[in-house]
């Protein structure tokens, strides 16, 4: 009888809730005690990201302390002065160098070498020349000595450029250890926002859609079964995500689980359909209660081909993809390229790509985790560690598609036949703190094929003077729309520019968009 009770009810229902339960309400006793512990944890959670804000804060004010100008300029009169003196060590056994007097001597070219070290980090022979001639120093030579004098600029470059580095070690850490502490107020900034966000998506879980809760309630205790609690959550796009905690079924071979009634009761009150995302069965985990998570149908599919290939002689690929499913419902691929090859490389991309994941699951918005992301490279002191990053991150219940790119390769769209390109231009994560990220949305219409791809791919074909559109040109003539087949065309056309040997670590990703 129980699996004909939907059945039995007219299609346009009407529940008075009152008329059914007089004036209490279906909360049971554990939906209460649910609801108390709700409260308390969304009180603890605000109290904690106040304190983690207070914590970025101070961190921040930290960190501008340290750059006050007068501070800046005290601490370049002392690397000068550090310069000066470890440039006159450095010349200690070249008084025979051409140029011996004027380096040892001259405060003003002293301080000219320092300044233009200041601004280029290198002394070259171009810009040495030219501070002597500032000064009214002149060289002379003939050919019988141009090699001698030739020397001597070398070595005079070297003493510069090696007392430079000497003066500036503790101006570089002092900078070092301001921008640590920018980035440590940043990362506490970002997960404070979380927490507090947690806090708020407690509250409108518990006042929001009150009616439809119980009405989804009393159908379920028409086919007798009663829940301790439930979450309702409609996000801006309209989707919704729904949770409900039940008892224990009788038996753990599922014959007896609630999961396809409560779904087919949610559907009829809240009129979308809905899908299992995700259940905890109380019985396999030794619970006294049934977890069941729903979520809105996506109005696409989605389909996606991966092909890889390993630079020739490296024993592991630096690139690392990623494909995963949010918990918001929304489709995660990613490509990051690590710089170089080998172990090292594949070490950043893989820092990069489970950051981004585990970020974004979190709950931390996608600008904000790539910043992070580009901090946590940033900040490793023990070695230069840079990576790229092509993030795509479809919402096939809306019908859009987000893309994120830092460094990254363009992304391919092919639509009708035509394929278009989006780039960016920007540094690799890692390489500089304040880094800029391109964003970019588009709508998604079927049949829409989307193609992203490292580096090694690109860099394959030489005939092109614009590397970039040999992708586009091969994408237009493939008719297949099997995104595999496509992957694996890509990967090995590039192969073939390589003449039959990687130079390079090759990833693509094709993803391909139907509606339902």
């Amino acid at each position: 009888m129980h699996h004909f009770g939907l059945l039995a009810i007219p299609k346009n229902v009407g529940i008075n809730i009152k008329d059914e339960y007089g004036k209490e309400k279906m909360l049971p006793e554990t939906s209460t005690r649910v609801l108390e512990e709700n409260r308390e944890t969304k009180e603890k959670l605000s109290n904690i990201s106040q304190t983690i804000s207070e914590m970025a804060k101070s961190y921040n004010e930290a960190a501008v302390s340290e750059v006050k100008e007068d501070e800046i300029k005290k601490q370049e009169e002392k690397c000068l002065q550090t310069f000066i003196e470890e440039l006159k060590n450095n010349l200690e056994g070249l008084e025979q160098n051409i140029l011996y007097e004027d380096l040892y001597d001259s405060e003003n070219i002293q301080k000219d070498i320092y300044m233009c070290l200041l601004e280029n980090e290198i002394m070259t022979e171009k810009e040495l020349l030219n501070i002597l001639e500032k000064n009214n120093c002149y060289i002379l030579n003939s050919d019988e000595s141009k090699e001698n004098i030739n020397e001597d600029i070398r070595k005079a470059m070297k003493s510069i450029n090696s007392a430079y580095r000497v003066s500036n070690l503790s101006f570089i850490w002092k900078k070092k250890l301001e921008e640590n502490k920018k980035n440590v107020s940043k990362q506490l900034e970002g997960v404070s926002k979380v927490i507090s966000d947690l806090a708020n998506n407690i509250s409108e879980s518990e006042d929001s859609f009150l009616e439809e809760k119980e009405k989804i309630k009393i159908l379920l205790k028409q086919k007798q079964i009663d829940i301790k609690d439930m979450q309702i959550y409609q996000e801006k796009t309209g989707r919704y995500k729904v949770k409900v905690y039940t008892g224990t079924c009788e038996n753990e071979d599922g014959t007896n689980c609630y999961m396809k009634k409560i779904g087919q009761c949610i559907e009829k009150i809240l009129r979308h359909q809905m899908i299992l995302q995700n259940q905890e069965c109380g019985l396999r985990q030794n619970k006294d209660s049934c977890m069941y998570s729903f979520i809105s149908q996506d109005e696409f599919r989605l389909q996606v081909g991966i092909a890889k290939s390993t630079k020739k002689g490296s024993p592991i690929s630096g690139d690392t993809s990623l494909q995963t499913k949010l918990e918001d419902g929304k489709v995660l691929l990613a490509i990051s390229d690590g710089m170089g090859s080998g172990p090292e490389a594949r070490k950043s991309s893989k820092i990069a790509i489970k950051m981004l994941e585990r970020l974004l699951i979190s709950g931390f918005e996608k600008e904000n985790s790539i910043k992070l992301i580009n901090s946590a490279i940033f900040s490793n002191t023990d070695e230069d560690m840079y990576a790229t990053l092509d993030v795509e991150i479809f919402d096939l219940y809306a019908g859009n598609v987000e893309f994120i790119k830092n460094a990254a390769c363009p992304t391919y769209i092919k639509r009708q036949g035509g394929v278009q390109m989006l780039k960016t231009e920007s540094l690799p994560a890692g390489i500089i703190n304040d880094i800029e990220i391109s964003t970019y949305d588009k709508d998604l219409e079927d049949g829409d094929i989307f193609v992203i791809c490292s580096d090694g791919v690109i860099d394959s074909n030489k005939e092109f003077l614009n590397k970039e559109l040999w992708v586009k040109y091969l994408l237009e003539d493939i008719e297949t729309e099997d995104v595999q087949k496509i992957a694996d065309i890509i990967i090995n056309e590039a192969i073939d520019y390589d003449y039959g040997q990687e130079k390079d670590d090759m990833t693509v990703v094709v993803a391909k968009v139907k509606k339902r």
